[in-house]
């Protein structure tokens, strides 16, 4: 059985609450379960974590090798500054795939450096939750051999 990791970084336990004029009404533990929903329809298992810290992420980063067979990572603001996310990204070679609820290209300018982007298979930002979604998709479509 395919098995995926949905790996949310800092602040986004708050999702539904914190900004919602950005970041949508949708709650963490609702998308997660959109995930999970979804990934069935194709008999995937989907685990779910959310860490403010950094070095948990890595952890569960190294701890998916051999157990999962894709992530997608949305590293909230660590996107913008963690090269130890990025190497942690190579160092499992496992296809990751990036999601932002918001479009990080059209916010601050330092919202538009992407560290995860450089070892990512594929960036989706500005989706809201369905962003998730599209990542599961386009994971399964790598997973698959599918390069459209």
């Amino acid at each position: 059985m395919t098995s995926v990791l949905v790996l949310n970084g800092p602040n986004l336990n708050l999702l539904g609450t914190r900004q919602p004029e950005v970041y949508g009404a949708t709650t963490l533990p609702e998308i997660e379960n959109m995930c999970e929903l979804h990934a069935a329809l194709w008999g995937w298992h989907v685990t779910c974590l959310q860490s403010n810290h950094e070095g948990i992420l890595i952890d569960a980063l190294h701890d998916a090798r051999g157990v999962h067979d894709g992530v997608i990572l949305n590293a909230g603001a660590y996107t913008h500054t963690s090269i130890a996310l990025m190497d942690a990204i190579s160092s499992v070679e496992l296809p990751v795939v990036e999601v932002h609820l918001s479009d990080i290209h059209a916010r601050e300018p330092f919202r538009h450096l992407s560290y995860i982007e450089k070892v990512a298979i594929a960036q989706i930002c500005g989706r809201g939750p369905q962003g998730y979604l599209d990542g599961l998709d386009r994971l399964r479509a790598h997973l698959e051999g599918d390069t459209a």
